[in-house]
């Protein structure tokens, strides 16, 4: 048998347009029809229940596919050192695969898919910066107000072989005041003989302190049993909406534009940011007409932030814009043309992809622009940003309001990408073009097939492959790369997943 060899996606050329057009025009209902055949064929195989659930819609093209809900954020707060995030990893650590399989994804992301007795949510850890000493009592405080504000339930950990401290009193009192539901965990209670240490914690007043150990797993499953009680089925923070203006978080790192395009966009006389002591901390949205159509902008510094500190900056900037992806549809990241990208330019645009949100690209300041830093800025763009190139580029003047305008064709088509959908016929047919042309290489001696696929969702648009064995990363960006030059998607992420399935024994 001939060597295994790797898929090399650089050699495959891209479709020409007579090609693309040929695909996208392909007799729907000769697509439809062998889709059929192919789902059937399904049968021979070992199917989940939440197989039978996706595909049981795959063929009903009358439908149509609705956008997938928001899952409910837990977050996790509390002082350093009383076992966060033991407790996180334990959560977590209960699904095989926590981290997407997307290049590029920032390794100190705070926020992680998990799952539990069938319901799946988001886990925000707080545990992720240390704070310096002398203003740990502030500082975790600050942690915890921002946590309350991105979450639908909290988990407040404590030491219980420590007792409380000033500092967890100090939080208390800001979940006290919070609309969400709390759970009062007691950590290191290793075994029974310890249980009165957390006894000692209902003097906080948060109710029934959970005795756990988060290192051994004592008692976590009852703690998750009873998170699931207070969890609500769908995000109340994060849910996007469908209906109304189309919501639009202006992003980017600091000092690269963003307050002067919601100032330009929102026009000069009128308040952006609407920052009034005691009111609510949800980010504050702004309704501007652009383009003679309203639009919800999220404003990224709408969290409060009362206590100032220059150590963790760059965590609180994370969980601000967090923050606003759950709350928007698109994103705008903003770029300062005259500065080269930077580390945190490419955090920002890791984070809209981790969160699944259209992606436009503003390169601000290009009245500032000269010749010679327009010259390498092509070469930075090509080499750090073509992992999106498929978004939407709009080069503007947030001072001036040069070409402000532009924007809005582009926040269209990255929208109309991010609620496509591909009838389950056609991807289909797309997919056997696909592989007849170019087939998966041979593996272990068994070469993986594509049984079936379908678009499970849109919003992002998110594609599911049942295949015979696994199909290698550079294929399957391949596959995503093919979609996009058959079906567009100018602005949106596209998932492709797989489920490996085994034929079923005679």
């Amino acid at each position: 048998m001939s060597e295994e060899q790797e898929f090399d996606e650089a050699a495959v050329p891209a479709l020409d347009e007579v090609e693309a057009e040929r695909l996208r025009s392909l007799d729907e209902a000769i697509s439809a029809q062998r889709a059929v055949s192919l789902r059937a064929g399904l049968d021979d195989y070992q199917l989940e229940d939440e197989d039978l659930a996706l595909l049981d819609g795959a063929l009903d093209e009358d439908e149509g596919i609705a956008a997938s809900p928001a899952l409910p954020v837990l977050a996790i707060v509390g002082r350093p050192n009383v076992g966060k995030s033991a407790l996180v990893n334990r959560i977590i650590g209960r699904r095989e695969a926590v981290v997407e399989d997307i290049p590029g994804v920032t390794r100190d992301r705070v926020s992680y898919q998990a799952e539990w007795n069938g319901r799946r949510f988001t886990v925000v850890d707080t545990g992720g910066w240390e704070p310096d000493a002398k203003g740990i009592d502030a500082a975790v405080a600050a942690q915890a107000e921002v946590a309350i504000d991105l979450s639908d339930a909290v988990l407040f950990v404590v030491d219980a072989m420590v007792g409380a401290t000033s500092t967890d009193e100090r939080v208390v009192r800001l979940l006290r005041q919070a609309s969400k539901p709390v759970l009062l965990v007691a950590n290191k209670i290793d075994d029974a003989v310890q249980e009165p240490e957390a006894a000692a914690l209902w003097s906080l007043g948060l109710g029934e302190p959970h005795p756990v150990s988060a290192i051994h797993g004592r008692g976590v499953a009852d703690l998750l049993d009873e998170v699931m009680r207070v969890l609500p089925d769908e995000s109340a923070v994060a849910r996007p909406e469908v209906v109304g203006p189309r919501r639009v978080a202006i992003i980017g790192r600091p000092n690269v534009g963003k307050s002067s395009l919601l100032n330009k966009t929102a026009g000069e006389e009128r308040v952006v940011v609407n920052e009034l002591a005691g009111t609510t901390r949800d980010p504050v949205d702004e309704l501007v007409e652009l383009g003679g159509r309203p639009w919800r902008f999220i404003d990224t510094a709408g969290i409060r932030r009362r206590v100032h500190l220059q150590q963790g900056a760059d965590f609180y900037a994370t969980l601000r814009t967090g923050a606003a992806l759950e709350r928007a549809e698109v994103a705008v990241v903003v770029l300062d043309v005259t500065e080269p990208i930077s580390v945190q330019d490419l955090k920002v645009i890791d984070l809209v992809l981790e969160a699944g949100r259209a992606l436009v690209l503003a390169y601000n300041k290009w009245d500032l622009l000269d010749d010679d830093r327009r010259y390498y800025l092509e070469r930075e763009i090509e080499q750090d940003l073509g992992h999106v190139a498929w978004a939407p580029r709009v080069n503007i003047s947030a001072k001036t309001g040069w070409h402000i305008g532009k924007l809005v064709p582009a926040l269209e088509t990255a929208l109309d990408s991010w609620d496509t959908r591909i009838p389950t016929g056609k991807f289909n047919a797309f997919l056997a073009e696909l592989t007849a042309q170019h087939p998966h290489p041979v593996r272990g001696g068994r070469q993986p097939r594509i049984l079936f696929g379908t678009q499970a969702s849109t919003r992002p648009p998110t594609f599911v492959l049942f295949t015979t064995g696994f199909l290698d990363p550079q294929y399957r960006r391949f596959i995503q790369r093919r979609l996009r030059e058959v079906f567009g998607f100018e602005g949106s992420p596209v998932v492709v997943n797989m489920r490996v399935r085994e034929r079923r024994s005679r």
